[in-house]
């Protein structure tokens, strides 16, 4: 059996953030959605300390490099379309 490790990066602009408070809803509010409809694992790995900057990594396992591809594919439309975050960068790296 072939494992494929796949991570995602996404750099967003929380442009409605006034506060850290407003960045981490807004922030959450995406990774529940994430993580539920796509069975991906979500962190926030950058931006910790600013309310304008989130950098999240979306982790996903799996044998199918190209149904791996098209689930991060479906992550980066839904990151597009959030409506209090700008996706900023995307960048992704097979392991």
């Amino acid at each position: 059996m072939k494992t494929t490790v796949a991570l995602l990066e996404l750099t967003f602009d929380v442009v409605q953030a006034a506060s850290l408070k407003d960045k981490r809803r807004a922030v959450k509010s995406f990774k529940d959605r994430i993580r539920h409809r796509h069975n991906v694992s979500v962190a926030e790995v950058d931006g910790h300390d600013t309310h304008r900057r989130a950098v999240l990594a979306v982790g996903m396992v799996g044998n199918d490099r190209r149904y791996i591809e098209g689930v991060l594919q479906q992550v980066v439309n839904a990151a597009e379309m959030h409506r209090d975050m700008i996706l900023l960068d995307t960048s992704v790296s097979w392991l």
